[in-house]
Protein backbone atom coordinates (compact mmCIF):
# COMPACT_ATOMS: atom_id res chain seq x y z
CA UNK A 1 0.00 0.00 0.00
CA UNK A 2 1.82 3.33 -1.38
CA UNK A 3 2.11 5.88 1.70
CA UNK A 4 0.52 8.64 -0.31
CA UNK A 5 -2.60 7.71 -0.78
CA UNK A 6 -6.28 7.07 0.38
CA UNK A 7 -8.02 3.63 0.89
CA UNK A 8 -11.44 3.90 0.31
CA UNK A 9 -13.88 0.76 1.24
CA UNK A 10 -17.50 1.21 -0.56
CA UNK A 11 -19.64 -0.48 2.05
CA UNK A 12 -22.51 -0.87 -0.96
CA UNK A 13 -20.08 -3.39 -2.58
CA UNK A 14 -18.02 -4.17 0.14
CA UNK A 15 -14.98 -3.51 -2.18
CA UNK A 16 -11.79 -1.27 -1.42
CA UNK A 17 -9.59 0.65 -3.43
CA UNK A 18 -6.73 3.08 -3.05
CA UNK A 19 -6.58 6.40 -4.69
CA UNK A 20 -3.51 8.26 -4.96
CA UNK A 21 -2.69 11.29 -3.07
CA UNK A 22 -0.74 14.60 -4.68
CA UNK A 23 -0.24 18.06 -3.55
CA UNK A 24 -2.70 17.31 -0.74
CA UNK A 25 -5.44 16.17 -3.41
CA UNK A 26 -6.80 13.39 -4.99
CA UNK A 27 -7.98 13.19 -8.76
CA UNK A 28 -12.04 13.00 -9.04
CA UNK A 29 -11.64 10.87 -12.01
CA UNK A 30 -10.06 8.33 -9.86
CA UNK A 31 -13.43 8.38 -8.39
CA UNK A 32 -14.95 7.17 -11.34
CA UNK A 33 -13.70 3.75 -10.87
CA UNK A 34 -16.26 3.22 -8.15
CA UNK A 35 -18.85 1.49 -9.22
CA UNK A 36 -21.98 -0.40 -8.17
CA UNK A 37 -22.26 -2.15 -11.05
CA UNK A 38 -20.36 -2.29 -14.45
CA UNK A 39 -22.62 -0.13 -16.44
CA UNK A 40 -22.40 2.58 -13.46
CA UNK A 41 -21.57 5.63 -14.06
CA UNK A 42 -18.95 6.03 -11.07
CA UNK A 43 -18.70 8.09 -7.82
CA UNK A 44 -18.93 11.81 -8.21
CA UNK A 45 -18.26 14.62 -5.68
CA UNK A 46 -20.75 17.19 -4.93
CA UNK A 47 -19.33 20.30 -3.62
CA UNK A 48 -21.70 23.31 -4.19
CA UNK A 49 -19.84 26.72 -4.74
CA UNK A 50 -16.35 24.60 -5.25
CA UNK A 51 -15.71 24.60 -1.33
CA UNK A 52 -13.56 22.18 -1.09
CA UNK A 53 -12.76 21.50 -4.92
CA UNK A 54 -9.44 22.70 -6.94
CA UNK A 55 -10.25 23.21 -10.36
CA UNK A 56 -6.54 24.17 -11.86
CA UNK A 57 -2.71 23.94 -10.70
CA UNK A 58 -1.71 27.25 -10.91
CA UNK A 59 2.16 29.18 -10.48
CA UNK A 60 0.22 33.13 -9.76
CA UNK A 61 -1.08 33.47 -6.79
CA UNK A 62 -0.24 31.73 -3.28
CA UNK A 63 -2.88 32.24 -0.36
CA UNK A 64 -2.61 30.86 3.09
CA UNK A 65 -6.30 32.37 5.28
CA UNK A 66 -5.08 31.21 8.05
CA UNK A 67 -1.95 32.03 8.35
CA UNK A 68 -3.13 35.99 6.22
CA UNK A 69 -0.47 35.24 3.41
CA UNK A 70 -0.82 36.53 0.15
CA UNK A 71 2.05 35.85 -2.66
CA UNK A 72 2.46 37.40 -6.51
CA UNK A 73 4.49 34.48 -7.97
CA UNK A 74 6.52 33.82 -4.74
CA UNK A 75 6.33 37.92 -4.04
CA UNK A 76 5.18 39.16 -0.41
CA UNK A 77 2.05 40.91 -1.23
CA UNK A 78 3.43 43.63 1.35
CA UNK A 79 6.93 44.11 0.00
CA UNK A 80 5.24 44.26 -4.01
CA UNK A 81 2.42 47.47 -2.37
CA UNK A 82 5.99 49.08 -0.85
CA UNK A 83 8.18 49.11 -3.47
CA UNK A 84 6.93 47.98 -6.87
CA UNK A 85 4.64 50.51 -9.67
CA UNK A 86 1.56 48.38 -10.74
CA UNK A 87 2.83 47.97 -14.39
CA UNK A 88 5.85 45.61 -12.51
CA UNK A 89 3.25 43.54 -10.72
CA UNK A 90 1.25 43.55 -13.97
CA UNK A 91 4.70 42.24 -15.76
CA UNK A 92 5.51 39.94 -12.94
CA UNK A 93 1.71 38.29 -13.23
CA UNK A 94 2.41 37.94 -16.71
CA UNK A 95 5.91 36.95 -17.11
CA UNK A 96 6.56 35.34 -13.77
CA UNK A 97 9.70 36.89 -13.23
CA UNK A 98 10.36 40.90 -12.23
CA UNK A 99 11.00 42.97 -15.11
CA UNK A 100 15.12 44.28 -15.34
CA UNK A 101 15.12 48.11 -15.83
CA UNK A 102 15.28 47.52 -20.20
CA UNK A 103 12.19 45.28 -19.62
CA UNK A 104 9.88 47.34 -17.50
CA UNK A 105 11.31 50.67 -20.09
CA UNK A 106 9.92 48.72 -22.60
CA UNK A 107 7.08 47.21 -21.28
CA UNK A 108 5.54 50.61 -20.07
CA UNK A 109 6.28 51.87 -23.74
CA UNK A 110 4.54 49.52 -25.60
CA UNK A 111 1.81 50.31 -22.91
CA UNK A 112 1.38 54.04 -23.47
CA UNK A 113 1.55 53.60 -27.45
CA UNK A 114 -1.55 51.36 -27.40
CA UNK A 115 -3.46 53.72 -24.66
CA UNK A 116 -5.84 55.59 -27.19
CA UNK A 117 -9.14 53.74 -28.27
CA UNK A 118 -10.43 53.48 -32.20
CA UNK A 119 -13.05 56.73 -32.23
CA UNK A 120 -16.30 54.14 -32.76
CA UNK A 121 -15.56 53.00 -29.98
CA UNK A 122 -15.84 56.17 -28.67
CA UNK A 123 -19.23 56.53 -30.55
CA UNK A 124 -20.37 52.98 -28.71
CA UNK A 125 -19.92 54.76 -25.43
CA UNK A 126 -21.51 57.74 -25.92
CA UNK A 127 -24.78 55.71 -27.16
CA UNK A 128 -25.44 54.79 -23.40
CA UNK A 129 -27.89 56.84 -21.43
CA UNK A 130 -26.97 59.34 -19.48
CA UNK A 131 -27.42 57.55 -16.27
CA UNK A 132 -26.00 53.93 -17.26
CA UNK A 133 -23.63 52.40 -14.54
CA UNK A 134 -20.08 52.64 -15.19
CA UNK A 135 -19.65 49.22 -14.82
CA UNK A 136 -22.16 48.00 -17.30
CA UNK A 137 -20.97 50.34 -19.94
CA UNK A 138 -16.99 48.75 -18.60
CA UNK A 139 -18.56 45.24 -19.89
CA UNK A 140 -19.89 46.22 -23.29
CA UNK A 141 -16.83 48.21 -24.34
CA UNK A 142 -14.63 45.09 -23.57
CA UNK A 143 -16.33 42.28 -24.86
CA UNK A 144 -16.72 45.12 -27.81
CA UNK A 145 -13.25 44.67 -28.59
CA UNK A 146 -13.09 41.68 -29.68
CA UNK A 147 -14.95 43.01 -32.67
CA UNK A 148 -12.43 45.99 -32.84
CA UNK A 149 -9.61 43.17 -33.02
CA UNK A 150 -10.77 40.22 -35.12
CA UNK A 151 -7.33 38.52 -34.57
CA UNK A 152 -7.68 37.93 -31.00
CA UNK A 153 -9.43 35.22 -31.88
CA UNK A 154 -5.65 33.52 -33.08
CA UNK A 155 -5.49 32.21 -29.44
CA UNK A 156 -2.86 29.89 -30.20
CA UNK A 157 -0.17 32.25 -31.31
CA UNK A 158 1.98 33.46 -28.72
CA UNK A 159 2.99 36.82 -30.04
CA UNK A 160 -0.75 37.64 -30.73
CA UNK A 161 -1.61 36.82 -27.21
CA UNK A 162 1.13 39.16 -26.19
CA UNK A 163 -0.49 42.47 -28.63
CA UNK A 164 -4.10 41.70 -26.88
CA UNK A 165 -2.18 41.43 -23.37
CA UNK A 166 -0.91 44.75 -24.23
CA UNK A 167 -4.28 46.06 -26.06
CA UNK A 168 -6.27 45.53 -22.88
CA UNK A 169 -3.92 46.86 -19.64
CA UNK A 170 -3.34 49.88 -22.02
CA UNK A 171 -6.99 50.35 -23.28
CA UNK A 172 -8.96 49.30 -20.18
CA UNK A 173 -7.89 52.83 -17.93
CA UNK A 174 -9.16 54.67 -21.08
CA UNK A 175 -12.55 53.30 -21.36
CA UNK A 176 -12.80 53.36 -17.61
CA UNK A 177 -11.97 57.11 -17.81
CA UNK A 178 -14.76 57.33 -20.78
CA UNK A 179 -17.28 55.65 -18.42
CA UNK A 180 -16.70 58.22 -15.87
CA UNK A 181 -17.02 61.32 -18.30
CA UNK A 182 -20.05 59.84 -19.31
CA UNK A 183 -21.90 59.88 -16.39
CA UNK A 184 -21.12 63.17 -15.35
CA UNK A 185 -21.95 64.78 -18.95
CA UNK A 186 -18.03 66.17 -19.59
CA UNK A 187 -16.11 65.56 -22.47
CA UNK A 188 -13.97 62.66 -22.87
CA UNK A 189 -10.04 63.52 -21.95
CA UNK A 190 -7.65 61.21 -24.16
CA UNK A 191 -4.57 60.10 -23.09
CA UNK A 192 -1.24 61.96 -22.92
CA UNK A 193 2.17 60.16 -23.40
CA UNK A 194 3.64 62.39 -21.06
CA UNK A 195 1.91 60.76 -18.04
CA UNK A 196 2.67 57.35 -16.01
CA UNK A 197 0.52 55.04 -16.00
CA UNK A 198 -1.68 55.95 -12.99
CA UNK A 199 -0.96 59.26 -13.56
CA UNK A 200 -2.86 59.17 -17.16
CA UNK A 201 -5.65 57.11 -15.64
CA UNK A 202 -6.40 59.84 -13.14
CA UNK A 203 -5.82 63.10 -15.78
CA UNK A 204 -8.36 61.53 -17.99
CA UNK A 205 -10.79 60.71 -15.21
CA UNK A 206 -10.70 64.59 -13.67
CA UNK A 207 -8.76 66.77 -15.46
CA UNK A 208 -11.24 69.68 -16.65
CA UNK A 209 -9.96 72.75 -18.87
CA UNK A 210 -6.36 71.69 -18.99
CA UNK A 211 -5.75 71.94 -15.23
CA UNK A 212 -5.02 68.68 -12.96
CA UNK A 213 -2.84 69.42 -10.61
CA UNK A 214 -1.51 65.85 -9.34
CA UNK A 215 -1.12 64.95 -5.94
CA UNK A 216 1.74 61.73 -6.19
CA UNK A 217 0.71 60.75 -3.03
CA UNK A 218 -3.31 60.24 -3.91
CA UNK A 219 -1.70 58.56 -7.01
CA UNK A 220 0.71 56.26 -5.14
CA UNK A 221 -2.59 54.99 -2.99
CA UNK A 222 -4.75 54.17 -6.14
CA UNK A 223 -1.85 52.49 -7.57
CA UNK A 224 -1.08 50.79 -4.04
CA UNK A 225 -4.89 49.74 -4.12
CA UNK A 226 -5.07 47.93 -7.55
CA UNK A 227 -1.70 46.24 -6.92
CA UNK A 228 -3.52 44.65 -3.73
CA UNK A 229 -6.85 43.65 -6.05
CA UNK A 230 -4.10 42.37 -8.96
CA UNK A 231 -4.83 38.44 -8.75
CA UNK A 232 -6.75 36.62 -5.78
CA UNK A 233 -6.36 32.90 -6.83
CA UNK A 234 -9.33 31.43 -8.14
CA UNK A 235 -12.28 33.76 -7.15
CA UNK A 236 -15.88 34.33 -9.20
CA UNK A 237 -13.97 36.82 -11.56
CA UNK A 238 -11.15 34.64 -12.19
CA UNK A 239 -13.42 31.12 -12.88
CA UNK A 240 -15.21 32.65 -14.85
CA UNK A 241 -12.59 34.15 -17.26
CA UNK A 242 -11.04 30.88 -16.96
CA UNK A 243 -14.15 28.77 -17.58
CA UNK A 244 -15.04 31.25 -20.47
CA UNK A 245 -11.89 31.09 -21.86
CA UNK A 246 -11.55 27.55 -22.07
CA UNK A 247 -13.68 27.41 -25.15
CA UNK A 248 -11.45 28.99 -26.86
CA UNK A 249 -12.68 32.68 -27.33
CA UNK A 250 -10.91 35.67 -27.49
CA UNK A 251 -9.39 37.57 -24.54
CA UNK A 252 -11.79 40.34 -24.64
CA UNK A 253 -14.78 38.25 -23.98
CA UNK A 254 -12.88 35.98 -21.83
CA UNK A 255 -12.37 39.04 -19.65
CA UNK A 256 -15.71 40.63 -19.98
CA UNK A 257 -16.71 37.87 -18.42
CA UNK A 258 -14.76 38.77 -15.61
CA UNK A 259 -15.64 41.71 -15.64
CA UNK A 260 -19.52 40.60 -15.48
CA UNK A 261 -18.72 38.15 -12.58
CA UNK A 262 -17.29 41.57 -10.23
CA UNK A 263 -20.46 43.50 -11.15
CA UNK A 264 -22.54 41.16 -8.92
CA UNK A 265 -22.45 42.85 -4.77
CA UNK A 266 -20.98 39.90 -3.52
CA UNK A 267 -17.80 39.91 -5.53
CA UNK A 268 -16.92 43.49 -6.55
CA UNK A 269 -19.79 45.53 -4.75
CA UNK A 270 -18.84 44.60 -1.13
CA UNK A 271 -16.64 48.10 -0.19
CA UNK A 272 -20.09 49.79 -1.25
CA UNK A 273 -21.68 47.89 1.14
CA UNK A 274 -19.60 48.71 3.95
CA UNK A 275 -19.85 52.57 3.10
CA UNK A 276 -23.92 52.09 3.63
CA UNK A 277 -23.52 50.00 6.78
CA UNK A 278 -21.16 53.38 7.97
CA UNK A 279 -23.90 55.52 6.82
CA UNK A 280 -26.13 53.36 8.75
CA UNK A 281 -24.77 53.96 11.94
CA UNK A 282 -24.14 57.46 11.62
CA UNK A 283 -21.83 58.23 14.54
CA UNK A 284 -18.83 57.00 16.67
CA UNK A 285 -21.35 56.32 19.58
CA UNK A 286 -23.85 54.81 17.62
CA UNK A 287 -20.81 51.87 16.68
CA UNK A 288 -21.65 49.34 20.43
CA UNK A 289 -25.54 49.43 19.68
CA UNK A 290 -24.91 48.45 16.30
CA UNK A 291 -22.46 45.82 17.10
CA UNK A 292 -24.98 44.44 19.97
CA UNK A 293 -27.34 44.22 16.66
CA UNK A 294 -25.45 42.19 14.60
CA UNK A 295 -24.44 39.83 17.38
CA UNK A 296 -28.21 39.59 18.01
CA UNK A 297 -29.10 38.28 14.42
CA UNK A 298 -31.89 40.92 14.62
CA UNK A 299 -30.90 41.44 10.35
CA UNK A 300 -27.66 44.12 11.06
CA UNK A 301 -24.67 42.22 8.75
CA UNK A 302 -21.42 43.35 9.45
CA UNK A 303 -19.82 44.28 6.08
CA UNK A 304 -15.98 44.51 5.37
CA UNK A 305 -15.34 41.70 7.99
CA UNK A 306 -14.35 37.69 6.94
CA UNK A 307 -13.59 36.24 3.81
CA UNK A 308 -14.16 32.87 2.45
CA UNK A 309 -10.39 32.65 2.37
CA UNK A 310 -8.74 34.59 5.09
CA UNK A 311 -9.65 33.03 8.57
CA UNK A 312 -7.70 35.79 10.04
CA UNK A 313 -6.67 39.45 9.32
CA UNK A 314 -6.71 39.95 5.41
CA UNK A 315 -2.72 41.19 4.79
CA UNK A 316 -4.05 43.16 2.16
CA UNK A 317 -6.75 44.92 4.94
CA UNK A 318 -3.45 45.99 7.08
CA UNK A 319 -1.76 47.57 3.86
CA UNK A 320 -4.93 49.45 3.26
CA UNK A 321 -5.20 50.69 7.03
CA UNK A 322 -2.01 52.79 6.08
CA UNK A 323 -2.85 53.70 2.89
CA UNK A 324 -6.13 55.62 3.87
CA UNK A 325 -4.28 57.62 6.74
CA UNK A 326 -1.94 58.60 4.28
CA UNK A 327 -5.02 59.56 2.13
CA UNK A 328 -6.73 61.27 4.76
CA UNK A 329 -3.87 63.54 5.31
CA UNK A 330 -4.40 64.71 1.83
CA UNK A 331 -7.73 65.04 1.75
CA UNK A 332 -8.71 65.52 5.52
CA UNK A 333 -10.52 63.07 7.98
CA UNK A 334 -13.49 61.36 6.86
CA UNK A 335 -15.90 60.97 9.65
CA UNK A 336 -17.03 57.65 8.27
CA UNK A 337 -13.22 56.34 9.32
CA UNK A 338 -13.50 57.14 12.74
CA UNK A 339 -16.46 55.12 13.06
CA UNK A 340 -14.78 52.70 10.74
CA UNK A 341 -11.66 52.67 13.42
CA UNK A 342 -13.99 52.49 15.67
CA UNK A 343 -15.87 49.42 14.68
CA UNK A 344 -12.92 47.95 13.98
CA UNK A 345 -11.40 48.26 17.92
CA UNK A 346 -14.85 47.22 19.31
CA UNK A 347 -14.92 43.63 16.67
CA UNK A 348 -11.54 42.41 16.83
CA UNK A 349 -11.55 42.57 21.11
CA UNK A 350 -15.13 40.81 20.85
CA UNK A 351 -14.97 37.06 21.30
CA UNK A 352 -18.07 36.74 19.37
CA UNK A 353 -16.21 37.69 16.26
CA UNK A 354 -12.76 36.64 17.44
CA UNK A 355 -14.52 32.78 17.40
CA UNK A 356 -16.10 33.44 14.41
CA UNK A 357 -12.86 34.55 13.03
CA UNK A 358 -14.14 37.90 11.34
CA UNK A 359 -11.34 40.48 10.46
CA UNK A 360 -11.08 43.10 8.80
CA UNK A 361 -10.70 42.55 4.49
CA UNK A 362 -9.63 44.51 1.51
CA UNK A 363 -13.02 45.97 0.94
CA UNK A 364 -13.84 47.51 5.13
CA UNK A 365 -11.07 50.48 4.03
CA UNK A 366 -11.09 50.22 0.25
CA UNK A 367 -14.34 52.26 -0.13
CA UNK A 368 -13.39 55.03 2.25
CA UNK A 369 -10.45 55.73 0.30
CA UNK A 370 -12.21 56.06 -2.89
CA UNK A 371 -14.64 58.11 -1.64
CA UNK A 372 -11.60 60.54 -0.88
CA UNK A 373 -10.16 60.42 -3.70
CA UNK A 374 -13.78 61.96 -5.25
CA UNK A 375 -14.44 58.91 -6.82
CA UNK A 376 -18.40 57.71 -6.65
CA UNK A 377 -19.70 54.74 -5.05
CA UNK A 378 -20.71 53.23 -8.11
CA UNK A 379 -17.54 53.64 -9.96
CA UNK A 380 -15.51 51.50 -6.97
CA UNK A 381 -16.04 48.27 -8.76
CA UNK A 382 -14.89 49.69 -11.78
CA UNK A 383 -11.40 50.74 -10.18
CA UNK A 384 -11.42 47.13 -9.06
CA UNK A 385 -11.45 45.55 -12.00
CA UNK A 386 -8.70 48.11 -13.58
CA UNK A 387 -6.68 46.68 -10.93
CA UNK A 388 -7.63 42.57 -11.37
CA UNK A 389 -7.05 42.53 -14.77
CA UNK A 390 -3.44 41.49 -15.07
CA UNK A 391 -4.91 39.14 -12.59
CA UNK A 392 -7.41 37.80 -15.20
CA UNK A 393 -4.96 38.14 -18.10
CA UNK A 394 -2.60 35.98 -16.54
CA UNK A 395 -5.01 33.11 -15.09
CA UNK A 396 -6.58 33.10 -18.80
CA UNK A 397 -3.60 32.63 -20.37
CA UNK A 398 -1.65 30.15 -17.87
CA UNK A 399 -5.43 27.86 -18.68
CA UNK A 400 -4.53 27.91 -22.41
CA UNK A 401 -1.22 26.58 -21.83
CA UNK A 402 -2.25 23.85 -19.35
CA UNK A 403 -2.35 20.47 -21.45
CA UNK A 404 -4.79 19.11 -18.68
CA UNK A 405 -7.54 21.69 -19.23
CA UNK A 406 -10.65 21.12 -21.16
CA UNK A 407 -13.74 23.02 -21.74
CA UNK A 408 -15.03 23.87 -18.59
CA UNK A 409 -17.76 21.58 -18.18
CA UNK A 410 -19.62 20.63 -14.62
CA UNK A 411 -20.85 17.38 -13.92
CA UNK A 412 -24.45 17.54 -11.75
CA UNK A 413 -27.10 15.78 -10.15
CA UNK A 414 -30.40 15.59 -11.71
CA UNK A 415 -33.10 16.07 -9.02
CA UNK A 416 -36.20 16.60 -11.98
CA UNK A 417 -38.85 14.13 -12.97
CA UNK A 418 -38.51 10.48 -14.38
CA UNK A 419 -39.71 10.11 -17.55
CA UNK A 420 -43.45 10.76 -18.91
CA UNK A 421 -45.46 10.81 -21.58
CA UNK A 422 -46.24 13.85 -23.28
CA UNK A 423 -49.89 15.02 -22.89
CA UNK A 424 -51.93 16.73 -25.96
CA UNK A 425 -52.68 19.99 -25.00
CA UNK A 426 -56.28 19.73 -24.81
CA UNK A 427 -56.16 16.74 -22.77
CA UNK A 428 -54.26 18.93 -19.90
CA UNK A 429 -56.32 20.34 -17.21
Amino acid sequence: MAKDSLSVTDNRTGKSYELPVSEGTIRAMDLRQIKVADDDFGLMTYDPAFMNTASCRSAITFIDGDKGILRYRGYPIEQLAEKCSFLEVAYLLFEGELPTKPQLEAWEEKVRYHTYVHTNLIKFLEGYRYDAHPMGMLLGAVGALSTFYPDAKHIGDKANRYLQRVRLISKLPTIAAFAFRHSRGLPFVFPRNDLGYIGNFVNMTFEIGGKLEPNAVLQRALEILFILHADHEQNCSTSAVRAVGSSDVDPFSAVSAGIAALYGPLHGGANEAVLRMLDEIGTKADVPGFIDKVKSGHGERLMGFGHRVYKSYDPRAKLIKKVAYDVFEQTGLNPKLEIALELERIALEDDYFIKRKLYPNVDFYSGLIYKAMGYPTDYFTVLFALGRLPGWVAQWEEMLLDKEQKIARPRQIYVGAEERNFVPLVARG
